[in-house]
């Protein structure tokens, strides 16, 4: 994971609408960066629709809630239509991001060794520095949590 009080990687990765985001576009807000394993499935799903609940409160708050996960710009699209998610997903098939930000690790499902995306949060500041980092994350209560971190 990254520490504390780093600058941000920046990034370049299309949303579930084709168009390209950066970091660096969102600076003056706080930023939630979260990396989650693949769309439409049951955790990720959860926590897609907690963050989209919550989105006004975070816009009050001048934050940004972007989730990044390898799937494709056409799975985001379906993912955001079938949840109706107010926010952005970012595409990283080729896990340029996923990589940097250290989230691509080992994972044991059902005494299998795989490599995945472990399930992280960032609070990034104004600046594009790390304030806060949020590991292996419950789904569920990750979108409040963040709320509370912000007030």
């Amino acid at each position: 994971m990254l520490e504390v009080g780093t600058k941000a990687p920046d990034f370049a990765l299309p949303d579930q609408n084709g168009k390209m985001h950066t970091l660096k576009e969102y600076e003056g807000k706080k930023v939630i960066l979260y990396f989650y394993p693949k769309d439409n499935t049951p955790g990720c799903s959860k926590q897609a629709c907690g963050f989209s609940e919550l989105y006004p409160q975070f816009m009050e708050k001048d934050a940004v809630v972007l989730g990044v996960s390898k799937d494709s710009v056409a799975s985001h699209k379906k993912f955001e239509e079938k949840y109706n998610l107010g926010f952005t997903l970012l595409s990283d098939p080729d896990l340029t991001a996923i990589k940097e930000y250290d989230v691509w690790q080992e994972k044991k499902n059902y005494g299998k060794v795989t490599m995945g995306v472990v399930r992280t949060t960032y609070l990034i500041d104004e600046k594009g520095i790390i304030e806060k980092v949020f590991k292996k994350v419950k789904a569920a209560d990750n979108p409040a949590q963040m709320l509370e971190e912000l007030s």
